[in-house]
Formats: C-alpha cells, sequence, structure tokens
C-alpha cells in the first residue's frame, strides 16, 4: 500500500453516504430508488437539471476537466525528473499542469470565446532556448488529447489565456490545472478545479480527482471521482472519464452529524499548507480523537463533501501568504451544495470577487458541515488567540 493509501486509510474507513430524507426530497427525483454505497445509483441524473442553468457550461467544464485528467494521468505514466520545474516560490511544475491548462482553456475558448480565464500557470518558462524542450513535450502532450493539432504558438497562447485579473463583475473562470502537483508526483492524490464565476460568486464547479477512491471504504478498489455542482442545483458524482456519455451521477452531501467528537478532520498532507500543530488542538477543544485524513488538493474538498470526513482545516502558516481563488473555487461551491458551509478563520465566506486571490478574506479555509461549522470556527479562533499570546 502506498503512502498515500496509508494516509486516507487512517480516516473513516466505513464510507458514510447518508443522504437525509429532506436532501433526497429537495432533489425532486421521479424515481424512489434507493441509495447505496456504490459510487452509481440506478438511473442517469434527473433530465430538469440537465435543462437548466448553466447547462452548457456544467457539461463543457466536465469535458474540459475529463480532458485535463486524461492528460495528467498520461504523463504519470511517463514522468521523468528532467520534465518538473521549480517556481520561485519552491512550488513545482510538471509538463502536466502546461498541457492541462492548454486543454482547458482551448475547450473553454471553443465554447465561450468571450470568457476570460483565471489560471494558476503561465508560459514564461516555456519560451525561447531555455524553454524548448519542455515545450516541446507539451505541444506533444497537448496534441493527443485535441481534436486538431495545436502549433507551439497555438499552445503557448492557450496557456495564457490564465492571466485575466479576475474582478467582481462579468463572468470569468478559473482553473487549477493540477492542484496539488506534489500528490502527482508521489502517486497520491491531485485534482483539476474549473470553477465559473459570476459576479463575484462562484456558480459552477468541476472536480476532477484521478486517484481518490471512488468508495473510501475499499482503498485497493476502483479510483478516479469527478465532482459537480451548479448553484442552487446540488452536487453529485460519477465516474471520472466514463465510457458512456450518458453516465450516472449520485447525489452526495456531506455527513449529518451535531457533535464534533463524531468527527474526523480533513487536512493537508503538506505541513506548508496548513498548521497540524494548531489542527491537533483544535481537534481536542472539539473533543476529537479520531485521527486525521490527510491528502494533497481539493480533494479535501471531495472527502467532506460527499462525508468520508467532517472538518477541513486550512490554517495560515505564514502572515503574508494570500490563498488563490484557482485553489478553492471548484471545492467551495461543491461543499456548499453539498450542505456544507466554507470560511475563512473568522467563518466569513469566502470572496471571490477580489481578484485573483482571496485578500478580501482574513486568512485561512475552513470548511464542515452547517450542522457544526460556527462550533469549529470558535475553536480556530480560540487557538489561533492562544498562539498569539
Amino acid at each position: 500500500m502506498s503512502s498515500g493509501n496509508l494516509l486516507l486509510s487512517h480516516g473513516r474507513l466505513s464510507a458514510r453516504y447518508r443522504y437525509s430524507a429532506q436532501r433526497v426530497f429537495s432533489l425532486k427525483r421521479t424515481d424512489k430508488a434507493t441509495f447505496s454505497n456504490q459510487l452509481l445509483v440506478s438511473r442517469p441524473l434527473s433530465s430538469h437539471i440537465a435543462t437548466t442553468y448553466l447547462a452548457k457550461e456544467r457539461a463543457v467544464a466536465i469535458e474540459a476537466v475529463e480532458c485535463a485528467s486524461k492528460v495528467c494521468q498520461s504523463v504519470f505514466k511517463r514522468l521523468v525528473a528532467e520534465e518538473t520545474l521549480t517556481k520561485n516560490d519552491k512550488s513545482p511544475v510538471t509538463v502536466a499542469d502546461f498541457g492541462a491548462q492548454a486543454v482547458v482553456n482551448s475547450i473553454l475558448e471553443k465554447h465561450f470565446p468571450q470568457d476570460p480565464i483565471v489560471g494558476e500557470e503561465d508560459s514564461k518558462d516555456l519560451h525561447g532556448d531555455q524553454g524548448r524542450a519542455l515545450r516541446e513535450k507539451v505541444v506533444e502532450l497537448v496534441n493527443t488529447a485535441t481534436e486538431t493539432p495545436m502549433s507551439s504558438d497555438e499552445v503557448l497562447r492557450a496557456i495564457d489565456r490564465g492571466q485575466y485579473a479576475g474582478g467582481s463583475k462579468g463572468r470569468h473562470w478559473t482553473l487549477d490545472p493540477i492542484d496539488g502537483t506534489k500528490g502527482f508526483l508521489r502517486g497520491e492524490q491531485f485534482a483539476v478545479c474549473l470553477a465559473l464565476i459570476i459576479d463575484g460568486k462562484v456558480r459552477l464547479g468541476v472536480l476532477g480527482c484521478p486517484n481518490l477512491p471512488c468508495q473510501m471504504d475499499k482503498l485497493d478498489g476502483e479510483r478516479g471521482v469527478l465532482m459537480v455542482a451548479v448553484e442552487g442545483q446540488g452536487a453529485f458524482q460519477r465516474r471520472l472519464n466514463a465510457k458512456s456519455s450518458e453516465e450516472e451521477e449520485t447525489p452526495i452531501h456531506v455527513a449529518d452529524i451535531a457533535d464534533t467528537k463524531e468527527a474526523i478532520f480533513c487536512e493537508s498532507v503538506e505541513s506548508g499548507h496548513t498548521s497540524h500543530g494548531d489542527n491537533a488542538n483544535i481537534a481536542k477543544l472539539l473533543n476529537i480523537t479520531k485521527p486525521p485524513i490527510r491528502i494533497d488538493s481539493q480533494c479535501k474538498y471531495a472527502a467532506v463533501a460527499r462525508g468520508d470526513a467532517d472538518i477541513m482545516l486550512r490554517l495560515p502558516t505564514s502572515s503574508t501568504y494570500v490563498e488563490k481563488i484557482w485553489d478553492h473555487g471548484a471545492g467551495n461551491i461543491i461543499m456548499h451544495e453539498a450542505g456544507g458551509r466554507v470560511g475563512d478563520i473568522n467563518g466569513n465566506p469566502l470572496d471571490f470577487s477580489a481578484g485573483r486571490t482571496l485578500s478580501a478574506n482574513g486568512g485561512g479555509v475552513i470548511a464542515a458541515s452547517a450542522k457544526i461549522f460556527d462550533v469549529v470556527i470558535s475553536a480556530v479562533q480560540t487557538t489561533l488567540a492562544q498562539k498569539s499570546q
């Protein structure tokens, strides 16, 4: 079992796919199929959802994320050290990051040419003689996933469509082509994350999680999950890169707990992304005794949204670090539509209207079931206050 599997196995081995009757009825399902612990249910997504608000955007976003996920998986199978760069902030970037961003951006441009994009990467490291080797690998990779071949210039331009500044007016997409690059390099958890922001609010989110188990109590079973949510329509999951274009989806919901002593944390593997020590203190205040699930990327949102864990903590490790909108856009709406809440360390909702970052927020990100969110925020504030004394 890999280290990633071991980390996952510390958590809830019997995944809690408990959907409340209220949630089921709110979906207005036309059948009475019994929900099971399987990833799929017995019928496709209800037709009323497929024909409503942002239906085209939903379908295109799923197509883009699935295509980018295939690109990432292809790269991992033949990944070599020379295909990895290190940015100034010490974070690694692979040919898959560039390739996935080019693929997603080109698909979005095809269907929504007027929509700008806030993406994590830019093409500066791919230019000139110094970037030639990596550039050629990226172009080759992109052309395995596109309908028509793209030239080098077209690939670079597609990547750089992600340089939009963001803001509070109009609509734009935000993309993290590989969230959790270190997890990707380890062969563990990473996610392709795409969200649509309209007038400063996330309205649509898609997460592609190629290595996430379809069932957390079957770690050696099938892997690869796609989660999607549209504002007001609930959150759903299905197999990633399913063969059928009519792949069935199942609603997901956060676990129905009212007492934090029953809860399980979900936190980053990398201590640089969150303070594990602070998390342990918060766990004590909340009477949590179960070990945390530690996984990379927005897969943490996925785990909490479908009830594998109950609380996601990403506490500030630096007074100068500001969270980026692409790190939270898709996960934020999936959590909300699954019955959870997401906020900063003060409990304020994440503000996606301030540009490329969450600079309007107070730092950190906490996600939990709505029933326990306020209690968790209180414990967070107590811990941080004690730390500052």
